[in-house]
């Protein structure tokens, strides 16, 4: 049976017939005329049974029987409504279909909350049927463009040589980062599989094999705490390449995104800006800067100290950001920034107002010269406000990259029509853990130092960059990637750095390592945030909204009510005893 898809009629359409199929959003019953309004994944239209245009009482009947939900199937003719009857808030406002069968198809209860894009009911609520919650068009719409994102994708992908090529889900844990989910072998009792957090290593294997142009849209775990922009499942567009540089990676990438970000109306423009790890530090004190508006950290060290204020003399620096026309915010206004900027790590936050009146937080270690030379440093204009963090580099850029973003938005500064893409090169090879005392790989242990920096892996590992880059837009990670270690001796010296000693990366990457040893040519890749690319293209306001089935903040699925117990056999079957949390 020939079904069109309600959505895609027009008036084009008019005086032809027409079968469609879907579920009833609304039914108006005025006596011997009833309209329904049929809803499918491609939209909505308005089917007329009209008993004075030649409908019998039998569909008379099953029009008036009809209930919110109810699955049918129409068959009419598709006619151009009357101009006083258009409705321009519908995309087929300009017609209707006159039925001439209905087929009820399937009854349905009372939903536990409205089917329609103005829902007011809970996300918990939703999230439980979600099946009903997919049937929202604004929701079905974000799932269809997911599709079109990912076949974009694929057939860019195709066009450039690379093969697609599926990674095992049941791998090796092999922890450093983020917790793994583990998965007991029933067949190898008190041995587990790790759900893979990313392909990695078998990417990287790929390209030993000389399968030099792979991708693939992989499912990932990871078991971390949640936040807004956060799943335990998610997907990424992972690639990798051999033979060659951080400019392949890059064209390529660009290249991508002038192909899959119009489908959503956002235009780009290549190729894309790059900043230096340190400069987006200094800048913007954020390794993802949002450069969309301005409001920079000032370093106002020199001037500063020259001030009788121990805050500023002790400080290893003292840097500042200059709020455009801030000299409005109330006292109460910026006693809520400054109880922000101490949860954040600072020991105080330091204002001034360039008001004409000189006030600040600091006024009495202040006479004119010293706060006309603090405004001078500051850049600042009349009628702003500063903001000024004294102490470590670290928590200063933390703090005043925070309240940035914070008052950018408060203040109406971020404009909501613009895409800004910005590639962030240059990043240190190692961060050092306070609390730990020891190195970590900032991004991984399989990604290569730059050249020049090789002979600093041990003399001087904070001072080692890296070949690895980021893909920003407006202030969010979209992805990330480097160019890969691919000598047994530098992966070797890399786990060394990190305190991982040679037993234990032979235990933990020893496949790896062997596999260099019979020869690995130069490579690397990247990994996109595939589930946050659909979320930003959408202009959705969570993941939630763009994945299918998503889990909540609490990494439960309210639909099938995972995770959940499983009972005592299959543990025995798995030789799992549970031990009773303490």
């Amino acid at each position: 049976m020939n079904r069109t898809y309600a959505g895609t009629l027009d008036k084009s359409h008019a005086g032809s017939a027409a079968t469609i199929a879907g579920w009833v959003q609304k039914q108006r019953d005025f006596g011997e005329l009833v309209f329904i309004d049929v809803r499918d994944r491609s939209g909505i239209v308005q089917v007329v049974v009209d008993r004075s245009k030649g409908a019998s009482e039998e569909l008379l009947a099953i029009a008036k029987e009809l209930r919110s939900e109810f699955v049918l199937r129409v068959a009419g003719e598709v006619r151009e409504r009357s101009e006083s009857t258009k409705n321009s808030k519908m995309p087929t406002g300009e017609i209707e279909i006159v039925a001439t069968s209905i087929e009820l198809l399937s009854r349905a209860d009372t939903p536990p909350f409205p089917v329609d894009d103005e829902v007011d009911a809970a996300e918990d609520l939703r999230l439980k049927y979600r099946y009903l919650d997919l049937r929202r068009p604004a929701l079905a719409r974000n799932i269809i463009l997911r599709d079109r994102i990912a076949h974009g994708v694929r057939d860019y992908m195709h066009r450039q040589g690379f093969l697609e090529i599926e990674t095992p889900i049941l791998t090796k844990s092999t922890p450093e980062g983020a917790r793994d989910y583990l998965v007991p072998s029933r067949v190898h009792k008190g041995t587990f599989y790790a759900l893979p957090q990313s392909p990695q290593i078998f990417k990287q294997l790929l390209m030993v094999s000389g399968l030099d142009r792979y991708y693939q849209i992989a499912r990932c775990f990871r078991d971390e705490d949640l936040r807004r922009d956060r799943q335990p499942e998610f997907t990424q567009v992972d690639i990798e390449a051999s033979f060659i540089d951080e400019e392949f990676v890059f064209t390529l990438i660009e290249g991508m995104f002038a192909e899959v970000f119009p489908l959503a109306g956002i235009p780009i423009t290549t190729p894309f800006p790059r900043m230096g790890w340190q400069e987006a530090m200094d800048r913007f004190g954020i390794d993802r800067p949002d450069t969309r508006f301005g409001m920079e950290l000032i370093d106002i060290t020199a001037a500063a100290k020259a001030i009788d204020f121990a805050a500023f003399r002790e400080a290893e620096t003292v840097r500042g950001i200059v709020v455009p026309r801030g000299s409005s915010l109330s006292r109460r206004q910026i006693d809520d920034l400054s109880e922000e900027a101490k949860k954040l790590g600072a020991s105080g936050l330091v204002w001034m107002k360039f008001d004409g009146l000189r006030g600040s937080s600091i006024k009495k270690f202040l006479d004119d010269a010293k706060f006309d030379s603090l405004r001078d440093a500051l850049r600042a204009n009349f009628n702003d406000l500063a903001l000024i963090v004294a102490g470590k580099t670290t928590r200063v850029w933390d703090v005043l990259g925070s309240l940035r973003l914070k008052l950018g938005k408060e203040q109406g500064l971020i404009p909501g029509d613009r895409w800004d893409f910005l590639w962030v090169v240059d990043f240190p090879l190692f961060e050092w853990d306070e609390e730990s005392g020891r190195f970590f790989a900032r991004h991984h242990p399989f990604t290569s130092p730059r050249l020049e920096d090789v002979e600093k892996i041990e003399s001087d590992p904070g001072a080692t960059l890296a070949r690895a880059y980021d893909v920003v837009m407006n202030g969010l990670e979209l992805g990330g990637g480097s160019i890969r270690i691919n000598t047994p001796e530098l992966q070797s010296r890399m786990f060394r750095a990190l305190g991982i000693s040679d037993e234990d990366a032979r235990d933990r990457f020893g496949f790896l390592i062997d596999a260099f040893r019979y020869g690995a040519p130069p490579h690397g890749g990247v990994a996109l945030g595939f589930d946050r690319m659909v979320m930003l293209m959408a202009r959705a306001e969570s993941l939630r909204e763009v994945i299918a089935f998503p889990k909540t903040a609490r990494a439960q699925d309210l639909l099938s009510e995972a995770p959940s117990r499983v009972d005592e056999k299959q543990l025995d079957e798995l030789g799992i005893a549970l031990k009773r949390p303490s």
